[in-house]
Formats: C-alpha cells, sequence, structure tokens
C-alpha cells in the first residue's frame, strides 16, 4: 500500500473532513481514502461520455436546451462557377 501525505490543508478543510468522518463512523484517513475513491471512479464515468453527453449533461441543471426552436432552412443557391 502506499501511502500519502497532504501539506497545506486549510485548517477549516481539516475541520470539515474530522466531522464528515465522525458522522461516517470512520477514521480521518478512512473519510480521505473513500473521497477518492469516489471522485476517481466519477471521474473514470466521464470520461466515458462523448462531447455531445457531456454539453447535455451541463445545461440539463439550468433547465436544458431541449425547448429552443431550431433554426429555419434557408435557400442557398447555386455555387459560384470557376470556369470562365
Amino acid at each position: 500500500m502506499a501511502s500519502l501525505t497532504i501539506r497545506n490543508l486549510e485548517p477549516a478543510l481539516k475541520e470539515r473532513l474530522r466531522i464528515r468522518a465522525a458522522v461516517g463512523g470512520r477514521s480521518m484517513e478512512a473519510e480521505a481514502r473513500r473521497i477518492l475513491q469516489i471522485a476517481l471512479q466519477d471521474a473514470e464515468s466521464v470520461q466515458e461520455i462523448n462531447l455531445a453527453e457531456a454539453i447535455h449533461r451541463r445545461f440539463a441543471r439550468l433547465g436544458g436546451a431541449n425547448d429552443l426552436e431550431t433554426h429555419p432552412a434557408v435557400a442557398t443557391g447555386e455555387p459560384p462557377g470557376f470556369d470562365s
């Protein structure tokens, strides 16, 4: 097993970790391991999502974009010729 030292941890953050660990009936070390494990599992699942799905998830929190009107079709005409 590897060990990890975290330096310059803000006292308020350490206190929040201590309280969270106590509420869960774990040591601070066990709680930190649990937080890292959950965070890294989420990161792995996010990497499997394609770009369109990531955009959809980001804007879903804001009400999504499903009710937007589509842009009307525009006639473009013939492209210019370069035969002259």
